[in-house]
């Protein structure tokens, strides 16, 4: 069963909740996690159980980074506001970088969305290649 984490500032929470409607069968099919507000909104859409976290400045973000590291995500979905200051910006990149070093597929917009979750190969088989990080140590030290 693939690990969804689904994350939506509150001026994209309605894109996400319209995408998630209607891609609702295949999301029905995963482990679902959201930040705070956008897992319960979720829940209210969708007729699936969310893993709620808590709210993205609060520290939504950072444990969405924690079960990252820890493998128990596969794919990130993250409709970011790009034209909005957020005070929690930080933790935004934080959560973005670290997505990226364990080579998770993220969307960050409707299109990379409709991609993912599109791809036959994601839900049939596909194993994403988890970096050696061991190597990387060796090289440093």
């Amino acid at each position: 069963m693939k690990q969804i984490a689904l994350v939506a500032h509150d001026n994209k929470k309605d894109d996400l909740l319209r995408w998630a409607k209607s891609n609702e069968k295949r999301l029905c099919t995963c482990k679902l996690y959201a930040t705070g507000t956008t897992g319960k909104l979720l829940e209210k859409e969708i007729p699936t159980t969310v893993h709620k976290l808590q709210s993205g400045p609060l520290g939504g973000d950072q444990q969405l980074g924690a079960l990252i590291a820890e493998q128990k995500i596969d794919m990130l979905i993250f409709f970011w506001d790009p034209l909005e200051p957020l005070p929690h910006d930080p933790d935004i990149k934080a959560l973005l970088r670290i997505a990226v070093v364990w080579n998770i597929p993220v969307a960050c917009n409707l299109s990379s969305a409709d991609l993912l979750i599109a791809s036959s190969d994601f839900f049939n088989g596909y194993e994403r290649v988890v970096p050696d990080f061991q190597e990387y140590v060796n090289r440093k030290v």
